[in-house]
């Protein structure tokens, strides 16, 4: 079977399926990896080490670990993963990462909302 023709089937299933399982096909493996805790979101983290940020504020993160994460990786980006926003219920597409990727040492220390948790904290979490 012919790559494009698997990915018009996932398509058809995702237009005939409920919202939330749509997104899981759409998604996959990662899905399965965040879920296993493989991967982790940016916000999860954050939830881990107890750091209760506004929404607005943890997007700000984000930024910083995705930036990290580029500059480490030569530019690439960091896998995405179509997850379920906490406090609105819309899915979103955010990045994940694996929970011991530098990139999320280095973004605690870069934003300053963040500075102030140690990464003694966050090993302990992972």
């Amino acid at each position: 079977m012919n790559v494009s023709r698997l990915i018009r089937r996932l398509h058809t299933a995702a237009r005939t399926t409920s919202k939330a399982l749509a997104y899981r096909v759409l998604s996959g493996q990662i899905a399965a990896d965040v879920e296993n805790g493989r991967l982790i979101r940016t916000g999860n983290l954050l939830d881990r080490l107890g750091a209760d940020l506004p929404d607005g504020q943890r997007s700000w993160f984000g930024r910083h670990a995705a930036k990290a994460y580029r500059a480490a990786h030569l530019g690439a980006d960091a896998v995405k993963v179509w997850a379920q926003h906490r406090t609105t219920g819309r899915f979103i597409h955010v990045h994940v990462y694996q929970p011991t990727d530098p990139a999320l040492y280095t973004a605690l220390q870069t934003y300053k909302a963040t500075r102030h948790l140690v990464a003694a904290d966050y090993a302990r979490c992972a």
